[in-house]
């Protein structure tokens, strides 16, 4: 019998950790395999609780034409997290509130690789806006902005 029960323990212990990575947003990110500061931003998705799997890509015009990122707010790399893509160095705080109010939109995008995004170092001045985009095709609109405090 303590074979058995330490058997269903040990099962169970296994299981576990499965059953809490089922709660993790799954994000994909693709990038350039030769960026850093790509892989510094998935890190940061990674540690606040995220299963991110990063795949480098040949080809970053085909990913961001596919999911259909305006060419005018396009960035450094493309996530796609639970219907969503996030483009560029999107803050967490950002999409976790994207992902708690789930709007109809086709993802969020920061432009280019704003200094101090995330991802890309740390400096108090740091001024971007993160961009909405409809999933209907509308105009894109700001999502919110990161000022300087």
């Amino acid at each position: 019998m303590k074979r058995r029960a330490f058997f269903c323990f040990a099962i169970g212990a296994a299981l576990t950790p499965r059953a809490a990575a089922a709660n993790e947003p799954e994000m994909v990110v693709h990038k350039d395999p030769y960026c850093g500061c790509c892989e510094a931003w998935a890190s940061a998705f990674a540690d606040a609780g995220f299963a991110v799997d990063v795949r480098d890509e040949k080809d970053m015009e085909a990913v961001k034409k596919g999911l259909k990122v305006p060419p005018t707010l396009q960035g450094c790399h493309t996530a796609t997290v639970e219907g969503y893509f996030l483009e560029g160095h999107v803050p967490l705080d950002t999409a976790f509130r994207l992902l708690k109010e789930k709007p109809a939109l086709a993802g969020l995008a920061v432009a280019g690789m704003p200094k101090g995004s995330l991802g890309m170092g740390t400096d108090p001045g740091a001024s971007y806006d993160v961009m909405a985009i409809p999933k209907n095709g509308g105009l894109p609109y700001v999502y919110a902005s990161v000022r300087p405090t």
